[in-house]
């Protein structure tokens, strides 16, 4: 039976102390269990149930342990929503952070997020959302170039997003006294919410490869 998300426990938080700074491997195992069932499976919990409210969010990963030290002091997962699009959010001692992403992405994607943004209506359209999720508090940020894009002109009405090579708005979501309770969910589909838009248009125009 599917574990139901009430909330990080309190002592997820206790776990997550224990591994801070450079945790010597033998300390890591001795909290491997324990963060396994108090920080990373309610990851998973919340995530189903996010799942749950809106099918869109279904293909999630929430990842596994690795070599380094911060892996093991941030839970990390994705949704996935596109080709190199997608919804990140971390798990750590700061709380919950949330980021809608579009990077690292494949041959052509640059390209065409280029032409959508250089076209007067989707490109409008972008610059729109880019201050509507900035008013909201997300910073947005990126790979950027020095300059615009060599066939685009340095006066060009958006070249700023012009220079990105990859586009993510973040912020943190908080930690506060919801964090240990089903509202983490509402938190996470408000914040979806926000994004949506963003999340949308870059699916829409950078949802492809060459």
């Amino acid at each position: 039976m599917r574990e139901q998300f009430t909330g990080w426990p309190v002592q997820a938080m206790d776990v997550l102390l224990r591994l801070q700074g450079e945790p010597a491997k033998e300390t890591r195992e001795r909290c491997r269990a324990d963060r396994e069932r108090l920080v990373r499976q309610p990851m998973i919990a919340l995530l189903n149930e996010v799942a749950d409210a809106d099918p869109r969010y279904d293909d999630f990963s929430v990842w596994h342990y690795r070599t380094g030290s911060w892996w093991w002091q941030h839970q990390s997962a994705v949704i996935r929503l596109g080709r190199k699009v997608e919804i990140g959010l971390r798990f750590s001692l700061d709380g919950l952070w949330l980021q809608a992403a579009w990077w690292y992405p494949d041959p052509g994607q640059v390209d065409a997020f280029r032409t959508a943004v250089a076209s007067e209506g989707s490109g409008r359209e972008l610059s729109a959302i880019i201050e509507d999720v900035r008013h909201k508090g997300y910073d947005v940020s990126g790979d950027l170039m020095k300059r615009p894009p060599r066939g685009f002109p340095a006066d060009h009405p958006r070249a700023g997003l012009l220079r990105h090579r990859s586009l993510i708005a973040a912020r943190t979501l908080g930690c506060e006294e919801w964090l240990h309770t089903p509202e983490a969910v509402d938190r996470v589909l408000s914040a979806a919410t926000d994004l949506d838009a963003l999340l949308m248009w870059l699916a829409r125009h950078v949802n492809r490869t060459v």
